[in-house]
């Protein structure tokens, strides 16, 4: 009785086995398949494109950049030479908009778009506001689409700004102030609402 009992249960198992590869090739009904394609970390851009706007008494400014980081480069003096035109940002240029007519350093700036560039020295900027705004880097820089131009001091830090950052500050109703900050330099400049 034993045995008989023994023979029927190995008969099941090995029944069992059989009827579970059926219809499978070799063991892959033991097996969950592995998606073939990998997902990629996406990556952040070494240059990520931001703003800032601010409203000073009824004037809306905004300014539009994309933010390089210095990633243990010499920026001003290295790669940014000095005394050459430079789009203020990377990839298109930065551009500054208004709603309001502004005065800066005394030029009157019409209410519209404009491309900011600047010229960097190690004791003094130009900072120049240009008609052609929508333009890849200083690809189509042209000076006589400068509609003001005007001197700033560079501020030197011992602490480093790792990304390209502008701010603007509202200074009172009427007045505003725009700075850029980079690696160890900063240049501002005070505005006025007409």
């Amino acid at each position: 009785m034993k045995n008989l009992i023994l023979i029927v249960f190995t008969l099941i198992f090995v029944t069992s086995c059989k009827n579970n590869q059926k219809g499978t090739q070799g063991n892959e009904h033991l097996h969950v398949e592995e998606p073939t394609e990998k997902v990629e970390a996406v990556k952040k851009p070494l240059s990520p494109h931001t703003s800032a706007m601010e409203m000073i008494g009824d004037a809306h400014i905004h300014i539009d950049y994309s933010s390089p980081g210095v990633r243990n480069r010499i920026v001003f003096g290295g790669l940014l030479p000095y005394d050459e035109v430079w789009q203020a940002g990377a990839h298109m240029a930065t551009w500054f908009e208004s709603n309001k007519d502004l005065t800066i350093s005394g030029e009157k700036l019409p209410a519209g778009k404009y491309g900011i560039f600047a010229i960097p020295s190690q004791t003094e900027w130009i900072i120049i506001f240009n008609e052609n705004w929508d333009q890849h880097g200083k690809d189509e820089y042209d000076e006589k689409d400068d509609v003001i131009r005007f001197n700033v001091i560079p501020v030197i830090s011992e602490n480093i700004r790792e990304h390209l950052e502008y701010k603007i500050a509202k200074v009172s109703e009427r007045e505003g102030l725009v700075s850029l900050s980079w690696e160890k330099v900063t240049v501002s400049f005070s505005f006025n609402v007409e």
